[in-house]
């Protein structure tokens, strides 16, 4: 069996104050994009790899990506106005793989959280694999209700890489873009339209997204050191 993985690559670095979209900042001698890129294809069953950018964007994304590519290629698509947009620009790319049965699961990853390791990876495609979609989750404490008291449920957040078995992926996609749905990630077009058990992969701090300027120097610090 085979994964298709896509990177969203389509937004700004408005938020963390760059003049340049934040997953091609500098992170240790590498664009923030590219290592999620080198994680990605250093998985065992990586069929297909897609990047999804904007269009203004794809010289800069190409030369900060070919040097880690080796002899493997990459798609870019052109992503949408929405982060819903961009995954639905991918997938039709997927579709016909999807179809024909050459790639099983979809992994879908936020380009600005460059951390993500293998083991987290593997640990949500495998789970897709088993049940049908998984998450990465990590506790969240120190919430307040709106009366300002203390939250004492256990309470996760969700980051991705998130997978799903492909072919009830792709379908989901398909009626929302019927319906004009559009959901804030995976995960919620996922709920809406595919009734699929979606596993919650533990995950950690360390799965940092890029938005603030202070992220980037923290990247930095947690980075393993000489990649």
């Amino acid at each position: 069996m085979a994964t298709a993985v896509v990177i969203l690559a389509a937004g700004s670095g408005s938020r963390v104050g760059a003049e340049v979209n934040k997953v091609l900042l500098p992170l240790r001698g590498a664009a923030v994009l590219a290592w999620s890129v080198r994680t990605a294809l250093a998985l065992h069953d990586v069929r297909r790899l897609v990047l999804v950018v904007r269009p203004e964007d794809r010289a800069a994304v190409a030369d900060a990506v070919a040097p880690h590519l080796g002899e493997r290629e990459v798609l870019v698509v052109d992503g949408g106005a929405t982060r819903h947009a961009s995954e639905w620009a991918a997938l039709q790319v997927l579709a016909d793989d999807v179809v024909s049965g050459d790639v099983d699961v979809v992994a879908v990853h936020d380009g600005a959280r460059p951390l993500a390791g293998t083991a987290l990876w593997e640990a949500v495609i495998d789970a897709a694999r088993t049940v049908g979609g998984a998450i990465p989750v990590v506790p969240v404490t120190q919430l307040l209700h709106a009366d300002l008291t203390p939250v004492t449920d256990e309470v996760g957040a969700v980051q991705t890489p998130q997978a799903f078995r492909a072919p009830e992926l792709l379908a989901a996609y398909r009626s929302a873009a019927r319906d004009g749905f559009e959901a804030t990630d995976t995960a919620g077009c996922v709920a809406a339209y595919a009734e699929l058990a979606v596993a919650a992969v533990p995950s950690n701090a360390l799965n940092l997204k890029v938005t603030f300027p202070e992220d980037v120097a923290l990247a930095v610090e947690l980075s393993p050191r000489g990649s």
